[in-house]
């Protein structure tokens, strides 16, 4: 007698599993995530060589293992490689999400031929969403030929991908995409929970015991998440996002998850022709030149993974014509964050905004989550509320507290030599963060309070 299929229930947002089906998923009290799939053995150790499942590990001491630095390779791109930590860890697993049209194909497609060209090193590009035709049209859009020898398979199976890379031996792989790979013995289509979670098992396995790099393309969902199981995030060693629409000029690559690096670094690349270009000053391309001086904005300097990134802030504070309820929209900073500032500019700045609709923006898309924009957020709705426009070389940043104190955010020094780099010559920033001296022609103002800021502002006519 056949023995009955056994079908399981799991939740693609967080991977947990249920005997029958459900709305909403009791752990992470998410709607409609609850899909059947059907249950298969796990394929991990025996998935690109069914003779070698036996395991030779041994059991070592800790203070017995070698440390060695990790041989990194470039490439080619230096926001590239700032994002990845310094560059691609061989043996490492690194997953790229982004929405459709951001440049994810295109950005690797150019790594791998300037790895290729420039540190002759052997890859293989994957491609299992489009054709050879297909590939070497974009190649040749982009410019890349005839000056590169990259290896391209059109395949999704992952034993045969895993076995000819075996052959092939390449320093760096590239899986695109995830989503569409399949194995032999897992019965569900490609994918579903459990293709994506054995194919990303079986070639993270693959890339440790072979030493060979691996990035693996994964599509998003309507929310901007990557797509399918929560154990795909788990298990790389890199998980970055591209963010960027298909009529956008720049894309921005962060990185949430890094165990070679710093963990939300920021990489900025300008859209042209000829593919993805890196952006080296990405501070520029943020401030916005004008010949006359709005009201509702002011420069901050925020710290992003490593370095420092001037950003314009906007702020429109607009008298509302209702009573309830009153609108707060952000764009690019946390919702509650705005609701918290607004309170403590009425209770210790004496200005109330109950009656006013505030709408903040972020210039340039990029998501702000340090508490160092609390102060240039505050002082550019009291420009905009007062219709006064702050002086166009005026550079702020600082974290507000709910007392109406102003305290110091880190990497103080490297923020005001940015300002000074780009040609700002007055700083509003918090009293502990004052340095000993001050760079030439730029004048430093140190405040410990919300008073303290708004008394500076009166002081510049504003």
């Amino acid at each position: 007698m056949v023995k009955a299929v056994k079908r399981i229930f799991i939740c693609h947002k967080c991977g947990l599993e249920y005997p029958h089906w459900q709305g909403q998923c009791t752990n992470c009290q998410a709607w409609n995530t609850i899909t059947e799939e059907i249950a298969s053995r796990s394929v991990l150790f025996s998935c690109y060589d069914k003779n070698t499942v036996v395991s030779t590990k041994k059991v070592q001491n800790l203070t017995s293992i070698y440390l060695k630095t990790l041989p990194r390779f470039s490439t080619g791109f230096k926001e590239f490689d700032r994002v990845l930590g310094g560059g691609v860890v061989p043996g490492s697993v690194i997953l790229l999400g982004g929405s459709p049209g951001a440049g994810k194909s295109t950005l690797l497609l150019q790594t791998l031929c300037k790895i290729t060209t420039q540190l002759k090193m052997k890859t293989l590009y994957v491609s299992g969403e489009e054709s050879l035709q297909q590939v070497a049209i974009r190649a040749h859009r982009l410019k890349l030929l005839p000056n590169t020898e990259l290896n391209i398979l059109p395949e999704t199976n992952i034993e045969q991908i895993c076995l000819t890379a075996l052959e092939e031996k390449p320093r760096l792989m590239v899986i695109d995409s995830i989503q569409v790979m399949h194995m032999t013995d897992v019965p569900s289509l490609p994918g579903s929970i459990s293709q994506v979670r054995e194919a990303a098992a079986c070639l993270t396995r693959f890339a440790k015991n072979e030493n060979v790099a691996v990035i693996m393309v994964g599509h998003v969902t309507k929310d901007g998440s990557l797509a399918g199981p929560k154990v795909l995030e788990h298990c790389v060693d890199c998980s970055l996002m591209l963010n960027g629409d298909s009529d956008s000029r720049f894309g921005i690559l962060r990185s949430h998850k890094n165990r070679f690096g710093a963990v939300n670094e920021l990489g900025i690349f300008a859209m042209t022709e000829q593919g993805l270009r890196e952006v080296n000053n990405p501070s520029a391309i943020f401030l916005r030149k004008r010949e006359e001086m709005t009201a509702g904005s002011s420069v901050m300097v925020v710290w992003e993974g490593t370095r420092p990134l001037l950003l314009e802030i906007q702020a429109l504070v607009d008298h509302s014509m209702i009573n309830q309820p009153r609108r707060r929209i952000a764009v690019g900073l946390p919702q509650n964050r705005l609701e918290i500032l607004l309170a403590v500019l009425h209770r210790h700045g004496g200005l109330p905004m109950a009656d006013q609709d505030v709408f903040v923006n972020v210039v340039g898309g990029v998501k702000v989550s340090e508490t160092s924009a609390d102060l240039a957020l505050m002082l550019a709705m009291v420009s905009s509320l007062y219709d006064r426009p702050l002086p166009r070389d005026l550079v702020v940043f600082g974290e507000v507290g709910l007392a109406g104190e102003i305290r110091p955010v880190q990497s103080g020094q490297e923020r005001i030599t940015e300002a000074a780099k780009h040609g700002f010559r007055y700083a509003i920033l918090p009293q502990a963060n004052v340095p000993k001296k001050a760079p030439e022609n730029m004048q430093i103002f140190g405040v410990k309070k919300l008073t303290d800021a708004l008394a500076i502002l009166q002081k510049m006519s504003i």
